[in-house]
């Protein structure tokens, strides 16, 4: 019987708001600088490839706040020169701490309505993602502190997914076995994987359709999430 579930945050449950580029092209606007909206999707688009190279060399910045605040300072400023800003280092950091911000960030629309569902099941939930110290403050911002027991991320806890140690902190913290708790994330590694290491059950969240042939439960939306649930339909 499953009796928690546990939420990854970014693309699961959080999104940025309005965009990143439009965060960014404020920003810029702020200190008298303008750049072409196309040319900040190319930037980004730039500094996503800079972050992939630096996830699958070494992940662990991300059990450390200082190293995950210079991770994203420096991609931010590398998607503003990509864009055609010189950016001083001061402006990436800026950027990072603009995205510490609860305005930057919203709920995806079938977040509220699942996690309320979830809790009239009788469902216990946390989140353990990957992210920096900010996360706890940005859950209690959008609202979602309500529903949850926890909110662990990486960079406070000084592990990262998809180490076995960050999800057993999570059943820790709801006093669950593994068998009775349900991992729910968009990123086959950290979570599938992550949520597995622990014994945990997983659930892939795949909203843009592209995962091949995964070998977990996929859900397209989290309101699919209580009838799988409901119906018992999970496999290790």
């Amino acid at each position: 019987m499953i009796k928690a579930v546990f939420f990854d945050a970014g693309n699961t449950l959080l999104l940025p708001h309005p965009s990143v580029e439009e965060v960014c092209a404020e920003v810029l606007r702020s200190h008298g600088l303008r750049a072409d909206p196309e040319a900040i999707r190319r930037g980004l688009e730039k500094a996503d490839l800079y972050y992939e190279e630096r996830y699958w060399e070494d992940d662990t910045f991300w059990a450390s706040e200082e190293e995950a605040a210079a991770m994203w300072s420096e991609m931010y400023a590398l998607a503003m020169r990509e864009a055609g800003v010189e950016p001083s280092r001061e402006l990436g950091r800026e950027l990072y701490e603009e995205f510490g911000k609860g305005d930057r960030w919203a709920l995806y629309p079938d977040v509220m309505p699942t996690v309320h569902r979830l809790h009239e099941m009788g469902l216990r939930m946390g989140i353990v993602s990957n992210w920096d110290v900010r996360l706890p403050g940005l859950c209690h911002h959008l609202g979602l502190s309500r529903y949850l027991e926890f909110v662990i991320s990486s960079a406070n806890l000084g592990r990262i997914k998809p180490e076995a140690s960050i999800f057993r902190a999570a059943l820790d913290r709801v006093g669950v076995r593994p068998e009775e708790a349900v991992h729910v994330g968009d990123h086959y590694y950290a979570d599938v994987l992550g949520a597995r290491s622990a014994g945990i059950r997983p659930v892939l969240l795949d909203r843009t359709g592209r995962a091949e042939n995964p070998d977990c439960p996929v859900i397209r939306s989290l309101s699919e999430l209580p009838g799988l649930l409901l119906t018992g339909a999970l496999e290790r």
